[in-house]
């Protein structure tokens, strides 16, 4: 019998897998996948995330920290990335960067928004986060060329909004 936290712990992953889904599946640039997916919901994996997060925010800033304190309450993380294709696209004189870039990053876009929707239709709280997906990317545990991270979980109040930093004491 499941009750309680266990109950709420384990219907997390399972939406983290639906969100996964959704962005494996979601519409890309000429077609070429190129979305990345992992979930790390074992307790261990989001204490190295949240103590990379913490290791990290000397060079990137003070939200790293706050943001691995939302990583140690969450049941999950989600972590979507993308590799650059090489579609070979003659970019545009105007683009800053080259179309293959371009193409690749808004698959990444689309990915993530169609995740986060699952999410949402599931009332599980979640929030797209850089920092994340730079210390995952950092230490090394996806392989793909950008990478945003989701942390999720599902309490009366969405812990990822209205956050204050540094804490109150």
């Amino acid at each position: 019998m499941m009750e309680g936290g266990d109950l709420i712990r384990n219907g997390v992953v399972e939406v983290a897998k639906l969100m996964a889904i959704s962005a494996i599946t979601a519409p890309k640039a000429r077609g070429k996948e190129n979305i990345v997916v992992k979930i790390l919901d074992k307790p261990e994996e989001l204490e190295a995330l949240a103590r990379k997060m913490d290791e990290l925010a000397e060079t990137y800033g003070d939200f790293f920290k706050r943001d691995a304190e939302n990583v140690r309450k969450s049941h999950a993380v989600i972590l979507i990335g993308c590799k650059i294709l090489n579609l070979e696209l003659k970019s545009p004189k105007n683009w800053k960067i080259d179309a293959d870039t371009v193409c690749s990053l808004v698959n990444l876009g689309i990915a993530i928004g169609s995740a986060v929707k699952t999410a949402s239709i599931h009332n599980v709280d979640n929030r797209i986060m850089f920092s994340i997906g730079v210390a995952a990317q950092e230490g090394k545990m996806m392989d793909a060329d950008y990478v945003f991270g989701i942390p999720l979980t599902a309490s009366s109040k969405n812990p990822y909004f209205d956050r204050i930093w540094p804490p109150k004491k």
